[in-house]
């Protein structure tokens, strides 16, 4: 099995500050284990020893065995046939580009149960679904629209949630009032924005659990992160949400799963409460006068 396959599936297993060593080593496999022990110690932001306790965790008997592993990878990877037909470039076919964009669009998707830890997705969900007493979502440029996707949805599902739209602005407040027993949901993808790390250091020396949605290159938000859940987003001309997306409504219909009955009364009170007008095109929608006003419609009726 692949070295990055053996940290993936042990990851569950793993101390928190090992975490952090895989979540380094898996961003960037297999170039951040080839450096030393301390480089890489460096970069994922804890010690040698823990580098070490790592490797003898995947039942690697040295670092020196752990680096001439990855190299023999390397060369198999090189070699592959396949490998070099997946990153070959790809060009339009007569099919068109939307049939192409879906094709290409496809493999995202399938490889999310590969990129997303099965342990830490379902450390997320029983988290959420335990009712915390807050939990505030936020997001950067393009994914704010994600995070107010999630927050909409979850909301319906488990009380206490709220969006955040301005991190440090007139929101900064929601994130003064967590604390143990919080959750901050940060999403953050490359070109990373300083404001997602400063939130989650905010929200880590609050007290509160801080998850973590970003890409395969891991936002520096990871590094003050309990869970990271990390998707492929690679596109053109833009970094992809597909995956992202499907993400979102796997991680909402599992809390809703996992809160039973609390779940579902949540979102009966939800449609007993909110009251949206809707037009039907049926015959007496078109006939219906739309300058009547409230006082005409009483004199009419009386």
């Amino acid at each position: 099995m692949p070295v990055n396959d053996e940290i993936f599936e042990r990851m569950g297993e793993l101390a928190p500050a090992e975490k952090k060593v895989a979540r380094t080593l898996l961003a960037s496999y297999p170039s951040a284990g080839l450096q030393s022990a301390a480089a890489l110690a460096k970069a994922a932001g804890t010690s040698t020893p823990t580098v070490l306790r790592l490797v003898a965790r995947l039942g690697i008997n040295s670092y020196p065995e752990f680096q001439r592993l990855l190299r023999e990878e390397i060369t198999h990877h090189m070699n592959s046939p396949v490998s070099r037909t997946q990153h070959s470039t790809v060009k339009h076919t007569e099919s068109g580009v939307l049939q192409d964009a879906v094709t290409n669009k496809l493999p995202l998707i399938h490889e999310l149960p590969t990129s997303v830890p099965p342990s830490e997705f379902d450390h997320a969900v029983q988290l959420l679904a335990a009712g915390p007493r807050q939990v505030t979502i936020s997001g950067g440029y393009f994914t704010r629209y994600m995070a107010m996707l999630l927050s909409s949805q979850l909301d319906q599902v488990i009380p206490n949630v709220e969006y955040v739209q301005e991190l440090f602005g007139h929101d900064v407040s929601k994130y003064l009032r967590l604390g143990s027993g919080s959750v901050a949901i940060i999403l953050d993808f490359r070109r990373y924005e300083l404001a997602a790390k400063q939130t989650a250091e905010l929200a880590k020396s609050r007290g509160a659990t801080v998850i973590v949605i970003t890409d395969q290159g891991l936002s520096p938000a990871s590094e003050s992160a309990d869970i990271v859940l990390p998707v492929t987003v690679d596109g053109v001309p833009f970094d992809s949400v597909v995956a992202l997306l499907v993400l979102i409504e796997a991680l909402v219909e599992a809390v809703m799963l996992a809160s039973g009955e609390r779940g579902i009364a949540r979102m009966k009170q939800w449609e007993d409460s909110v009251q949206i007008a809707r037009a039907y095109r049926s015959p007496a929608a078109m006939s219906v006068d739309l300058t009547t006003t409230p006082e005409r419609q009483r004199h009419e009726e009386e």
